[in-house]
This record gives C-alpha cells, sequence and structure tokens, in this order.
C-alpha cells in the first residue's frame, strides 16, 4: 500500500491520532525531515507548559488562543504564526470559539511517529 500524496485537514481518518490534553487531539504527519501535526482544541481548554529539543513553527488556522512562550503570553488569532525553538518551554490555551493549529516539527519527534497521549514520549 502506498501513502497518499495529498492530504486533507479536515480529513479525521487521515494522520496518526494522538491525545494531548483533555480536549485537545492531534493528527500527525511524519515526513523524513519535518513533520506536520493539525491540533484541534476545544474552547478554553490547555495543554500543560513543555519542551522538546526540535524547533517547531505553529499557525493559528482557526479560532483564537493565548500562546505562552518562555513565560510571555501572546494573545493570538487566525492567520498568526510563532517559532519556538528547541528547548523552550511553551503552551497554547484556547478562545471561546477552540482553535485549530498547525504545527511544524524539524526534525521530527521520534515520539510522535505512533499513537498515544501526552506531548512527551
Amino acid at each position: 500500500m502506498t501513502e497518499p500524496v495529498v492530504f486533507n485537514l479536515h480529513d479525521l481518518s487521515q494522520g496518526i491520532r494522538r491525545e494531548l490534553a483533555e480536549g485537545m487531539v492531534t493528527r500527525i504527519f511524519p515526513g523524513e525531515q519535518a513533520m506536520l501535526s493539525v491540533v484541534r482544541i476545544e474552547a478554553n481548554k490547555q495543554g500543560s507548559l513543555h519542551s522538546h529539543p526540535q524547533e517547531q513553527w505553529g499557525v493559528l488556522l482557526e479560532g483564537s488562543g493565548v500562546r505562552t512562550q518562555d513565560g510571555v503570553e501572546h494573545a493570538v488569532a487566525a492567520g498568526d504564526f510563532w517559532r519556538t525553538p528547541g528547548d523552550v518551554p511553551h503552551s497554547f490555551r484556547a478562545g471561546p470559539d477552540g482553535a485549530t493549529v498547525l504545527d511544524v516539527f524539524s526534525p521530527p519527534r521520534d515520539e510522535y511517529r505512533q499513537g498515544g497521549s501526552g506531548f512527551g514520549g
């Protein structure tokens, strides 16, 4: 079986499913040099403060929220994006309408190559 060439943000059957926290679920699409993660966050839900060695870029596709990075809170709206260097503590809290975030990791996170739960391995 060959891997699809085209994926869709709204097709919940695609990707590797991982529950990051209560009300925060992602679908992961690993590649050789980078990894995409489509995170759906319910209204006012928040992930735990965490860090990892991989560089991470995030794009807020829908909704609003607060991106905490290195101890500083940043209000974000759809269309905003950010860069998180490796080993910098960060988290995200969705606004009243929830949020959808597209994260890009480089290099890929090995612990995200399989389903499971939590932000770590």
